[in-house]
């Protein structure tokens, strides 16, 4: 990113001193100017050429363009060489030069928006990059922050104001932030003149959520948080004005600071591609070498001979440096193994391929109108390898709207209604709903099914009111009135607005809040509290507190948190309601719901100055203030809480979430959930999407406290596998096994099917450094796993892990701020468009709404994303080694002279001209099965996964082809040509008549290689095929006819060529001989794999005319199923889906004539086969050939 300030070098302490310029301008501080354009009109040109030859690619093609310049080594017009890098080189350039136009366009838009600054006393109007540090600026409402400022006084009560934030995290709830008391009565302009205090803060840093200093006034100091600032890109909300002072300008403000790049993604297949063009360039070199030491030969014994006739150039002086010579005219004709515009065109297709996910309508969400989104071009063939995906729980499997259920008040649990057998009642057998009409400000959108609770609260229970009195006061939500009685709360996160909004309906309405208190409607009667200390939430404490005076003066803190923490500071006298509380919240978790965990404690006066004081010190500390502030914090474990009781709020599961990951289970797609929710919560979820079932032989748990525990539990899963390996025979036993495999072979060699779950405690000891190893061999070896209560920082470390030690491509999707650090480190990252704003899909590479879109993207289009890269580049170097090889076999017939076959001008235009549009097409629309197919039988996609389309041996079958049809097109018309002759008896063999000859077998053997290559034809191929082979004709008759000889006579001399060649017979039977001898091997080839060893994807298409015949039959089977067991803890009001249905394999099993066809051969037994190969160990007994077409 450039910005408009001259870099200056790093900053230890902001300092910033009010309507000070004079003093602030000695820091040389950056201006509010923000630039994040690259280029100007001056140095566009350079630059942008400059960081285009940074590609090696393109850099190596300039070296031959330099090499085509020296005519004693050229053979080749520079032009050969020039149009198409020139070509490549503008079309980047244009598409730079429009990103940064706009760039340009936004920045000056930015820049010249207008804001008011108070300048001599005098309010004026500036515009944004004329603000400098220490100015004082007015905002008004719905106004965005021009910079990063300190709040100095508004229009609000005690200096409160109203921002909302979606431009830095993208969450559009309002956040309040509030003026220090001390500059909350600076609403005169006079008095804001006045102003000289001095603000030494932090230097710039990219910390959204925090910021530490202090303001020093009238000999005073007063710490300033982050809760004082109002950041650049904020908009002001329901505020009439604010003042601020800037602190952090331009490029310095966080969101600029923000604004870095991400870190560039490259697929498996770029990464194999630079290895292969090392190879080739070395292929070539080897080629050079041997062409140049046979003119060297050639010269010394033939070439001496015939100075007379053939004399050397003037500065050949020896036959050893002719052949030097001919080395590099050699490098220059045969570079074409590798043209250009192999690259231009993988990314061509690549964006074809994007634009056909942002187009899909079965991607996109009507309910939120949000399509899918490829915010990169350079992933999608790796959406088609996903052998590991890494998930969240919460909004991402479930949808993140939050109910809340169940409550335990002092050992007594609400929200179960019972029939009047005593039997739980399911939820269509449930009665009406409670009524809440006695309070006229509940929301009518809150259900709740147990009256008990309602009765609890209106006798006045002291117990039941005291727990929603901690709900109406332990949070920090937003409450906004817009008409009399109409409240809307603004919630950081789901869950305090569902539990606010209960408390709101049973009669403890939480109305408003200022800094200092919060008002309280209890049971129609307002209550003012006074807010003396909020301990908001983080992942190290994961509570929130808040320490509030009662009207009676009596000062309490309310508490709400995990239970893991909280029940290990509960007061000793509690310990009874302790294990009924325990009960509850174990049913409760069991049933999928998110538990939290209520308490209190009385304070005495005294304690709490004592405290309140220590804190403030803490707060003004200029080192460590976070730390300190933490460890005053933590002193709250020395208080001993009142237990109230515990809430359960239900996240639903997202519609098709089962189905998704049945059927990406059966693609031998590894899911791993990371969720911060609790064991039983998250197990529950397993269940319910069928991550984990009744029928899998065992699901470990791993919950130790210690390294030596974890280790324990670890070593006792693999050994029940290797148990269970043991008793299946196969002559192997599982040491064999795993000593002659790498790591994980678990995953090929045990038996049966296993889950994992471990606790974020247990985790943080298997990922250290001495344990990773044995938890990723156990995780690898289930089928499923689980991990609970981790944190952001542990699920990017997971996700290292599998990419640090398994050659595997992994992807991460989440939708909120704590999956940013693993979807930035998965090679793939998803985000989900849900309700914790845009963060996680700012920092992904694809984004889309729900979670059931992700087999379509893997399935569908990450598959034939793969399917259509592989293909692409196979044809791509074969048609390439058959159009270049000619050459070298030409070497040894022309005197090693570096003389080319082809005239100059087909060398120009085979790549960018004849051969390029039909390998695009076959890149961006082939398929091999519809997509239906692709859904209905996820096997499909394991090729991806073993990398089996292009691989090293794929790629050398592929030149062995080009090699193999280069031979025989130069030597059967070089053979046919030596005896030949014209129908009027001259003799047929000249040099343009046979490269007219080659040229054209070339283009028509070529253009039936794709044909036979396409798999589903549209009318773009056609037109694209048979299009190219006309437009070669027309440009070979026109470069031998008269008009173009002559308007250039120089450079078309052979006038009438073309037509007097292809007029005779001989010809024509040369080039139908070739095609057909060049051909008729690959299709013979082809014909006996198809019917000796199909592939899958043969199988699906043989089955689909199967189906066409049986139609009626195969409807009946389709409607085979079976009932899955139900648990017994299932609370999620989502109907049954069809997983265990897709699971059972039921519906995909063919008629039996299709199975009597197959069931000799295993459709998947040559992906087996070659997965026991690629991790060189034994496969799974229970992968099956007895299952050809179950998955």
């Amino acid at each position: 990113m450039a910005v408009c300030a001259k870099k200056r070098p790093p900053e230890e302490e902001r300092r910033a001193r009010a309507n000070d310029r004079e003093y602030n301008e000695k820091f040389q501080y950056a201006s509010n100017c923000i630039k994040t354009s690259k280029y100007n009109i001056l140095t566009f040109l350079p630059v942008n050429l400059f960081e285009q030859f940074q590609e090696v690619a393109n850099t190596y093609f300039l070296f031959l363009l330099i090499l085509q310049l020296i005519p004693q080594i050229s053979s080749l017009s520079w032009f050969t060489t020039i149009v198409p890098l020139v070509l490549v080189l503008t079309i980047t350039a244009v598409k730079d030069a429009t990103d940064d136009y706009f760039r340009h366009k936004s920045d000056n838009q930015v820049n010249n928006r207008q804001s008011q600054v108070l300048i001599n006393g005098i309010l004026q109007q500036e515009q944004w990059m004329n603000v400098c540090v220490g100015d004082i600026i007015k905002l008004e409402n719905n106004q965005f922050v021009a910079a990063d400022l300190l709040l100095l006084s508004s229009s609000e009560p005690h200096g409160l104001c109203y921002i909302e934030t979606a431009e830095l995290d993208g969450e559009t709830n309002m956040k309040v932030r509030q003026a220090i008391p001390v500059t909350s009565e600076l609403g005169d302009i006079s008095k804001l003149a006045k102003f000289d205090g001095e603000v030494i803060c932090e230097p710039p840093n990219n910390k959204l959520d925090k910021f530490s200093g202090t303001l020093y006034w009238k000999e005073n100091k007063f710490p300033l948080s982050n809760q004082n600032m109002l950041l650049r890109g904020c908009v002001l909300r329901n505020t009439e004005w604010c003042f601020g002072l800037v602190i952090f300008a331009g490029p310095d403000t966080k969101l600029m600071q923000n604004s870095g790049r991400t870190k560039f993604k490259r697929t498996s297949i770029d990464r194999l591609m630079n290895t292969l063009v090392l190879w080739i360039f070395g292929f070539l070199v080897c080629m050079g070498v041997i062409l140049a030491i046979g003119n060297a030969i050639w010269e010394h014994e033939v070439g001496m001979r015939f100075q007379v006739y053939l004399p050397w150039d003037e500065a050949v002086d020896s036959a050893f440096f002719s052949g030097f010579l001919s080395f590099w005219s050699y490098i220059i004709i045969l570079n074409t193994v590798v043209p250009i515009s192999l690259y231009v065109s993988v990314e061509v297709i690549r964006l074809g391929h994007s634009y056909f996910i942002n187009w899909d309508k079965k991607m996109f969400c009507m309910k939120k109108r949000t399509p899918a989104e490829a915010r990169t071009t350079t992933l999608n063939e790796e959406l088609g390898q996903v052998e590991y995906i890494f998930s969240d729980k919460t909004g991402t499997l479930t949808q993140n709207i939050m109910v809340f259920n169940k409550c335990s008040i002092n050992g007594h649990s609400y929200g179960d209604v019972f029939d009047v057998l005593g039997h739980k009642a399911e939820l269509g057998e449930r009665p009406e709903p409670v009524d809440f009409s006695f309070n006229p400000l509940a929301d009518k959108k809150f259900l709740f099914w147990d009256p008990s609770l309602l009765e609890a609260v209106k006798i006045g229970d002291p117990h039941t009111h005291e727990f929603f009195r901690l709900l109406s006061l332990c949070h920090t939500v937003m409450s906004e009135e817009k008409n009399e009685g109409e409240l809307y709360y603004k919630a950081q996160s789901p869950d305090e607005g569902a539990l606010v909004t209960a408390a709101r309906n049973f009669g403890f309405v939480f109305r408003s809040r200022t800094p200092k208190t919060i008002t309280v409607h209890e049971m129609g009667t307002a209550i003012t509290y006074q807010l003396l200390a909020i301990l908001d939430f983080n992942n190290i404490r994961k509570r929130m507190s808040v320490i509030v005076r009662n009207p009676e003066g009596k000062i309490r803190l309310y508490c709400k948190g995990a239970d893991t923490i909280l029940l290990d500071r509960l007061h000793h006298s509690t310990q009874e309601l302790l294990n009924t509380t325990m009960d509850h919240l174990n049913e409760y978790a069991g049933e999928g719901l998110r538990t939290l965990v209520l308490a209190y404690k009385d304070l005495d006066e005294e304690y709490y100055e004592e405290w309140a004081e220590r804190r403030l010190q803490a707060s003004l500390a200029q080192d460590s203030r976070e730390d300190r502030l933490a460890s005053i914090y933590e002193e709250e474990s020395l208080w001993y809480f009142q237990l109230l009781g515990a809430t359960a709020i239900e996240d639903k599961l997202q519609q098709g979430v089962p189905e998704t990951i049945a059927l990406l289970t059966l693609a031998n797609i590894k899911i791993w959930v990371l969720t911060g929710d609790k064991q039983e919560t998250a197990v529950n979820i397993g269940y319910s999407c069928k991550m984990l079932t009744d029928d899998m032989t065992e699901v470990f748990i791993v919950t130790g406290h210690t390294v030596l525990e974890v280790r324990e539990e670890l070593r006792k899963a693999r050994e029940k596998m290797m148990d269970s390996s043991r008793s299946v025979g196969n002559g192997f036993t599982y040491q064999d096994k795993l000593s002659s495999s790498k790591l994980t072979s678990v995953l090929e060699a045990v038996a049966g099917e296993y889950a994992l779950v471990i606790n974020g405690h247990s985790l943080a000891h298997a990922l250290e450094a001495d344990m990773e190893l044995e938890f990723l061999e156990t995780a690898c070896a289930c089928k499923a796993v689980i991990c609970c209560r981790v944190t952001p920082l542990q699920k990017a470390q997971v996700v290292e892990l599998v990419k640090k030690y398994k050659k595997a491509v992994t992807l991460a999707i989440g939708d909120g701020a704590n999956d940013v650090s693993m979807i930035k480190t998965a090679h793939i990252g998803v985000g989900i468009s849900g309700q914790e704003g845009i963060q996680a899909v700012l920092a992904s590479d694809y984004s889309f709404s729900q979670f059931k879109f992700l087999q379509r993207l893997l399935l569908v289009h990450g598959r034939w994303s793969y399917l259509r890269m592989c293909k692409f580049l196979c044809y791509f170097f074969y048609k390439n080694f058959a159009f270049t090889m000619v050459h070298f076999w030409f070497g040894f017939f022309c005197g090693f002279s570096a003389q080319t076959v082809y005239d100059q001008y087909f060398i120009t235009l085979y790549n960018i001209v004849y051969t390029s549009l039909p390998v695009l097409a076959m890149g961006v629309f082939d398929q091999d099965v519809p997509e239906q197919r692709s859904m209905e039988y996820p096997k499909l996609y394991e090729p991806g996964q073993l990398n089996l389309l292009f691989n090293k041996r794929e790629f050398f079958i592929c030149i062995a082809q080009g090699i193999y049809t280069s031979v025989l097109m130069f030597f059967i018309p070089y053979g046919v040509f030596a005896d030949a002759t014209r129908d009027d008896g001259t003799q047929l063999a000249d040099y343009q008549s046979f490269a007219v000859t080659v040229a054209t077998s070339l283009v028509i053997v070529v253009s039936v290689q794709i044909g036979l290559d396409t798999g589903y034809w549209t009318a773009i191929n056609h037109f694209f095929i048979w299009g190219s082979l006309a437009v070669y004709f027309a440009i070979l008759f026109a470069m031998h006819s008269n008009g173009l000889f002559d308007m250039f006579p120089n450079q078309f001399r052979f006038v009438g060529n073309a037509q007097n060649t292809l007029a005779q017979p001989t010809v024509w039977l040369t080039i139908v001989l070739t095609t057909v001898v060049c051909i008729m091997p690959v299709v013979a080839f082809r014909f006996l794999r198809l019917n000796l060893k199909p592939d899958l994807s043969d199988t699906v298409r043989y089955t689909q005319l199967v189906r066409k015949k049986q139609k009626a039959q195969h409807r009946c089977m389709r409607r085979v199923g079976r009932t899955g067991s139900r648990r017994s803890g299932y609370a999620f009001s989502h109907q049954e889906g069809f997983g265990e249905l897709i699971m059972s394999g039921k519906n995909m099993r063919l008629s039996s004539l299709a199975l009597s066809s197959f069931t000799t051969r295993s459709s998947s037994s040559w992906i087996e086969s070659l997965r026991r190969k690629k991790s060189d160990s034994a496969s799974s007994p229970s992968g099956g050939a007895d299952k050809p077409l179950k998955g």
